[in-house]
């Protein structure tokens, strides 16, 4: 490659990461601030959870733990899979961490990122040769596996009391959060194709927007139908199970195949908000603040099987090995922080800024 298209492509590249940013905090930071009385303390943790995750990231690629990559621009963005996945994993326990704890998830979280990320993308340990894994937008390895790991934490951490106080909402945090959910939606192509080859990154921006349309479309419908009106969380949620669950074949399947992907997903994530989200938590007695296992982990699990009948000389075995080492590393290493992190301490009381902020 000469000297000019190289400088062309970091410089592309620049700007997807800088897209990416801005899904960090504009779009998760404001679609979590749906909780009424809770939203100074969503954004000042999505500022805290970014600034730990990559420069953690960052210093291990500078160790060389869990293998690296040249490109600065490379390295910069896969730091920012890692954010992303570790703003999803703080999803689940949203509301019911203080600040500083916050910042222990992330020191706790992104080694084990990184950790199944290797295991996945490079071979590691030989678990799963390198190559075989299909995954390109991260449909496992980041929406997965943080809703997983986010879920082991909530099994660890929620209290009697925090799993009775309802989470609110209001119109205008339902407002903000929609913001959020929009900001999200246009820069999601520039996450799926920000490391994709030269050649398909047109393809995968189509491919992300018809997903996202399938998604949004099917929201709409099945939030209509299960509820008798329409559930602004479900549009707020749902409509993004397009760009989670097309992540694995993004810059791999025609057009069709996403819209049809999308539209799955859209229907599966709303029928997980609408009826299975209440009947879960009250069988186990715990609380998914923002429902990421709806949004992120049921979609993400779809978007990787999904890969095993729409992708050509896909290795199936491969496929399906990464997607349950997935499932078990975040579990576990979810579980096992969530304990660590309730030793530091609890909450008085979940949801509210008043406890660690001053309120005018």
């Amino acid at each position: 490659m000469n000297e000019g298209l190289s400088s062309i492509i970091e410089v592309q590249k620049y700007f997807r990461s800088i897209h990416i940013m801005v899904m960090l905090l504009l779009g998760f930071g404001f679609l979590m601030v749906f909780v009424r009385r809770y939203g100074r303390s969503a954004i000042t943790a999505t500022y805290l959870l970014v600034s730990v995750a990559i420069p953690l990231y960052l210093l291990k690629d500078n160790l060389g733990i869990f293998g690296g990559v040249d490109s600065n621009m490379d390295r910069l963005i896969l730091a920012e899979f890692g954010a992303a996945s570790l703003l999803i994993c703080a999803g689940a326990v949203l509301g019911r961490l203080k600040m500083n704890q916050y910042i222990l998830l992330g020191l706790l979280f992104v080694p084990c990122y990184a950790f199944n990320e290797w295991l996945l993308l490079s071979g590691g340990l030989g678990l799963v040769s390198a190559g075989n894994f299909v995954d390109t937008g991260g449909s496992i390895i980041i929406h997965a596996f943080g809703a997983l790991f986010g879920m082991g934490v909530a099994f660890s951490m929620t209290t009697k009391k925090e799993y009775e106080t309802p989470v609110e909402s209001d119109e205008t945090s339902d407002r903000f959060s929609l913001l959020g959910s929009m900001a999200l939606w246009v820069f999601w192509p520039s996450f799926c194709a920000a490391l994709v080859t030269l050649e398909n990154i047109p393809m995968t921006v189509v491919n992300v927007i018809l997903a996202l349309c399938g998604s949004t479309l099917a929201t709409y419908f099945i939030s209509l139908k299960l509820r008798g009106k329409v559930s602004i969380a479900d549009i707020a949620n749902a409509a993004l199970a397009g760009g989670v669950a097309i992540g694995s074949t993004c810059d791999k399947v025609p057009p069709t195949y996403a819209f049809a992907i999308g539209i799955l997903a859209g229907a599966l994530s709303t029928f997980g908000f609408a009826v299975i989200q209440d009947r879960l938590q009250s069988a186990i007695k715990k609380i998914d603040t923002c429902g990421v296992l709806h949004l992120h982990g049921l979609p993400g699990l779809f978007g990787g099987l999904a890969a095993m009948v729409t992708v050509d000389g896909i290795s199936m075995g491969s496929q399906f090995k990464g997607i349950l080492i997935t499932v078990v590393i975040a579990i576990l290493s979810g579980l096992i922080a969530g304990k660590i992190i309730a030793v530091t301490g609890r909450r008085n009381d979940p949801y509210v800024d008043a406890e660690e902020f001053l309120i005018d």
